[in-house]
């Protein structure tokens, strides 16, 4: 970027996603946290319908914090959480931006897996956890972390129309966090998921980081930020399933024993089926969670963010993996069916013969 060009307007935010247990009663973590708490809810775009939001609506806490120094921007002292009924938390870190564009590089890549805000957002959702207690099912903060960067430019000098449009090099350099310099296909692939609503605003979408240009940009910065929960829980639950058609595998490859306990084998099954019903809830209550069919622009918005971040390719994952544990489980529940059978026959011909020795013996 020029180096004539200087921010005069601009927050970049530094987003953390974990995940903490298997669901949240919102309604119960509201009641234990009331300080600073309101419900999550999107600001609308022009002729967006009112029935757009979240549902349910996350809980959204603000919290007070040290301010930290992050490549010589000054982190604000206030910290946002938000809390999703299906288990996940986001932390979120603003940095006011001004001065030369060109600086913006520096924080950038001091922000790729910054490991003193990973410490600290960790130590935020480990009291966070603490203080909702039984509001959490199955609480436990998984060892992944999914963090994501938001560059968003309100105004700047000279006042430069579409500024995007004449120095996607140095874009690409910020968005990918990196010095090096870039081939033209690696230019063309960091700014291809670019989108506009007016004449002065553009959002150009990354898998590192995403550079929003324009004036009230909180609406397509709430989509990128639930699209990175997105992604966390999609990751968490392939790894899940991954475990849980291991497990399967091996009960069903397990040789049935001679005299094996009675219900032995519906034991397995029930495992089983636990776990594809809680793979199966999560996937539907994290695709089910934002609804954006009555706002055509956040909806292309949103569809280029799952593009950027291959969560077709997620969902397509998952979903084979839940029709493979199913596939596991009718085996196991007929082979546990036919297992009973066969211990009935035996049963029945132990009877008959037992009857026919006794009518011999009178």
């Amino acid at each position: 970027m020029s180096e004539h060009v200087t921010i005069t307007k601009g927050t970049c935010y530094a987003l953390f996603a974990y995940n903490i247990g298997l669901s949240i009663n919102l309604t119960d973590a509201e009641r234990r946290i009331s300080a600073g708490a309101e419900r999550g809810r999107l600001r609308h775009k022009t002729r967006a319908p009112q029935y757009f939001e979240y549902r349910p609506a996350p809980l959204r806490l603000v919290q007070e914090g040290t301010i930290l120094d992050v490549s010589g921007y000054q982190a604000s002292s206030t910290v946002e959480a938000m809390v999703y009924d299906f288990g996940a938390v986001t932390i979120t870190y603003r940095l006011p931006l001004d001065g030369p564009f060109n600086r913006l590089l520096d924080l950038s890549e001091s922000l790729y897996e910054n490991d003193r805000l990973l410490t600290e957002s960790r130590t935020r959702v480990e009291r966070l956890l603490h203080a909702l207690g039984p509001a959490i099912e199955r609480p436990l903060i998984s060892g992944e972390v999914e963090d994501y960067i938001i560059f968003s430019i309100e105004s700047c000098v000279p006042e430069h129309p579409r500024l995007w449009m004449s120095h996607e090099t140095d874009l690409a350099h910020l968005l990918r966090a990196e010095r090096t310099p870039l081939s033209d296909q690696e230019v063309a692939d960091a700014v291809s998921c670019r989108i506009s609503y007016g004449q002065e605003d553009a959002a150009i979408i990354d898998w590192h980081s995403t550079i929003l240009f324009g004036q009230e940009m909180d609406d397509v910065r709430a989509v990128l930020e639930f699209a990175n929960v997105e992604l966390l829980e999609m990751r968490i639950l392939d790894e899940q399933l991954d475990r849980a058609l291991d497990e399967g595998y091996e009960a069903l490859s397990r040789k049935p024993r001679l005299l094996s306990p009675p219900g032995s084998h519906e034991k397995d099954v029930t495992h089983i089926a636990q776990l594809q019903v809680d793979s199966a809830l999560i996937f539907e209550r994290v695709t089910n969670t934002l609804k954006l069919l009555g706002d055509q622009y956040l909806a292309r918005v949103s569809r280029l963010v799952s593009q950027r971040f291959h969560l077709e390719a997620w969902d397509a994952s998952i979903l084979r993996k839940l029709q493979t544990l199913e596939s596991i489980y009718g085996k196991m529940s007929d082979r546990a069916g036919t297992r009973r059978m066969e211990v009935l026959e035996w049963i029945i011909i132990v009877l008959i013969t037992l009857s026919i020795v006794l009518s011999f013996v009178q």
